[in-house]
């Protein structure tokens, strides 16, 4: 069984499901599970696991990094170039208005998601409350953008290509939206390339026509954040039992990676003086 993940780069079109639905029929592998989803008009790196790694997924580097473009002077109901114009304005911005107001977006920051999204509230998706034109409290989350640039702007067509590095759970069709608002000119969402999603990097993507499974798939270990803890062959009987065992890394509290042969993942476990819990397994 293969057990590893692969660095697939989405075309615009397809939804998440979509590269995972192609991967199943062209692999012949039912167990395969994306990290995150991705926007069917949006494209770039999407983290797929194979195999028991779809188990892994909780525990990966889940940081994210796009090169969005948004087109001022209108904003839309989907915050992106799907939606209908609700608000539009014949004022320009410019490039030292975008720079002061992207100091608005740094750090730690509250940020209202779409309604035309797929966080679900009261058991609904946000998205078919708005399709059917129903209200909806929806709450603002905490989300944390570690870098947001200005990589280029074009006062003649007022698009801007606007690099973002974030947490999980960022829209960046929001931060299309609120930066329009900000600047009192309306803004969506036109290009979306996701750069990065933990450890993938969008210059090691594959096409799903180009993959070779047994070449492009990667150890998830390069994946996780996780203090490893490297187990002898004895301990392997205990580990396919589910048996806790022994470490000498007494001073460790903490989930943990278990592995063999150094780069073969065993088990996730917690760690607690000296011994070791058992949480999942994968031998």
């Amino acid at each position: 069984m293969l057990f590893g993940v692969l660095n697939i780069y989405k075309p615009i079109g397809m939804t998440s499901h979509d590269v995972v639905a192609a991967l199943r029929k062209k692999t012949g592998i039912k167990q395969i599970g994306h990290t995150g989803t991705l926007d069917p008009f949006a494209e770039g790196v999407l983290p797929v696991c194979v195999g028991k790694a779809t188990r892994l997924i909780e525990y990966f580097a889940d940081d994210k990094e796009y090169l969005a473009t948004v087109q001022f002077g209108n904003a839309t109901t989907t915050y992106d170039i799907e939606g209908e114009i609700t608000f539009a304005s014949k004022n320009k911005v410019n490039e030292q208005d975008i720079l002061q107001a992207l100091k608005n977006f740094e750090g730690e920051i509250e940020q209202l998601p779409p309604i035309y999204s797929a966080i679900k509230v009261k058991g609904k998706k946000l998205y078919e409350y708005a399709r059917k034109g129903e209200d909806v409290k929806i709450e603002p989350r905490k989300i944390f953008i570690e870098k947001i640039e200005l990589k280029n702007f074009n006062y003649e067509t007022q698009q801007a290509e606007i690099l973002i590095k974030c947490s999980k759970g960022t829209y960046i069709r929001s931060i299309a939206n609120d930066l329009g608002k900000n600047l009192n000119v309306g803004g969506h969402l036109t290009k979306l390339i996701r750069t990065q999603a933990g450890k993938c990097r969008i210059e090691d993507a594959i096409s799903l026509d180009n993959i070779i499974l047994e070449k492009d798939i990667l150890n998830p270990l390069e994946m996780i954040n996780l203090p490893i803890i490297n187990v002898l062959e004895e301990d392997l009987i205990n580990i396919k039992n589910g048996v806790e065992i022994k470490t000498s890394k007494k001073d460790m509290s903490s989930l943990v990676i278990l592995v063999y042969n150094n780069v073969e993942i065993c088990a996730v476990g917690y760690a607690d003086s000296g011994i070791v819990k058992l949480k999942k397994v994968f031998l």
